[in-house]
């Protein structure tokens, strides 16, 4: 907020709105949450659906215990994208969704190493995973404030 004077009088300029104030704010949110949330608890669920077939892939990238492994980040998907589609716990919900896409993300999708048949798939995993990442921050920022029709 900036506040100046003019002609003796106290004039408040609001330089940025504050979060949820705007029309349509809290349900663009809420989509918002409901897509971004619900996209990474689905595929959380197939982490346990499909544990067999992603454990052989992340055996494949070199992930130490992918028997283990493979649960526990499904876990964390499940719990993060749950969490910030429903607005609960939204710290550690969004904390769990950014830590997985963090270390995940330069270890199964790298485009880099990949051969030549497979560095454009695993180049755009990679960026989306980014994206996600990064919103995945947004929200993290957000966890400080109420959220709009969160269910605690």
């Amino acid at each position: 907020m900036m506040l100046s004077t003019v002609s003796g009088e106290l004039l408040t300029t609001t330089l940025l709105q504050l979060p949820f104030e705007g029309t349509l704010s809290g349900e663009l949110f809420l989509l918002g949450r409901l897509l971004f949330g619900g996209i990474l608890a689905f595929n959380g669920l197939n982490h346990f659906l499909d544990a067999d077939a992603m454990a052989g892939y992340a055996g494949s990238k070199g992930v130490p215990a992918p028997g283990l492994m493979v649960p526990f980040t499904g876990g964390l998907l499940l719990f993060g994208g749950l969490g910030v589609a429903a607005g609960v716990l939204p710290l550690f919900a969004a904390g769990a969704l950014f830590g997985f896409l963090a270390v995940t993300t330069p270890l199964m999708h790298d485009f880099w190493a990949a051969p030549d048949e497979q560095k454009q798939g695993e180049m755009i995993n990679f960026m989306k995973n980014v994206a996600l990442a990064g919103t995945a921050l947004v929200f993290l920022s957000l966890s400080t404030v109420a959220w709009p029709y969160a269910l605690f």
